[in-house]
């Protein structure tokens, strides 16, 4: 995914009321800039952190910037758009990036499945094949040099993993990417320590059958690509 028009710098201020933040221009501008991630983004949103956003040509747009990533004090790279990571996903499978998920004939997404009345986020399909139900989660939480999923307790995330096993039972592939947008994360287990409950939950599901994937963005300014498995521990 190429960022076009290039994304522009600024230093982050504050973020609040989850949707919104502060930043300066490097020419001394105050811009507030629409943020998409509704999760906590623990150590991506420190005030003194480079941010890179993007700008919409909408004529309707309320706060026409949005911020996409985050250039830490320590040197990391987050793709902090959670919005960015579906996309990804779309197109390293149309480019049969990700191995695993390769060799599909059609792609849909935001399918309605399930008794809890859910969205997938892919369906693939193949003649003479199972069908291909994935889950992306966006992974930016690093922790002690690990990454972790989620960053915050995860009712919904808990609903996807029961949708996810019950596809299992019912005889289809169920997947569960993990998109990491942190370029610090080299491996990703769920976040215990934060949900305990979802922590358990993704352990049965693999026992249910679902396959745990987990592939990592090249992120820069220019674009984000999802490039290089990693792996997964539970």
């Amino acid at each position: 995914m190429l960022f076009s028009p290039p994304l522009k710098p600024a230093r982050l201020i504050a973020r609040y009321k989850r949707f919104l933040a502060d930043v300066v221009t490097p020419e001394g501008e105050t811009l507030t800039i629409h943020c998409a991630n509704t999760g906590a983004m623990t150590g991506c949103a420190t005030p003194g952190d480079r941010v890179w956003y993007s700008t919409s040509d909408s004529l309707t747009r309320k706060y026409p910037h949005s911020w996409e990533l985050t250039e830490t004090q320590q040197g990391h790279w987050i793709c902090v758009n959670t919005l960015r990571a579906n996309q990804l996903v779309k197109e390293a499978l149309a480019a049969d990036v990700i191995a695993p998920l390769s060799g599909y004939d059609a792609c849909q997404a935001e399918v309605k499945y399930g008794a809890e009345k859910s969205r997938i986020d892919f369906l693939l399909q193949a003649g003479g094949r199972r069908n291909c139900y994935i889950e992306v989660k966006s992974v930016t939480l690093l922790h002690q040099g690990k990454g972790y999923f989620p960053d915050a307790v995860t009712v919904r995330g808990q609903k996807h993993l029961r949708e996810l096993s019950a596809v299992a039972a019912a005889g289809h592939r169920a997947v569960l990417l993990f998109a990491v947008l942190h370029s610090g994360i080299e491996d990703v287990s769920p976040a215990r320590h934060i949900d305990a409950r979802y922590a358990d939950q993704l352990v049965q599901a693999q026992q249910d059958g679902v396959e745990i994937l987990a592939y990592r963005a090249d992120l820069s300014p220019a674009g984000v690509f999802l490039k290089k498995p990693v792996a997964v521990s539970l």
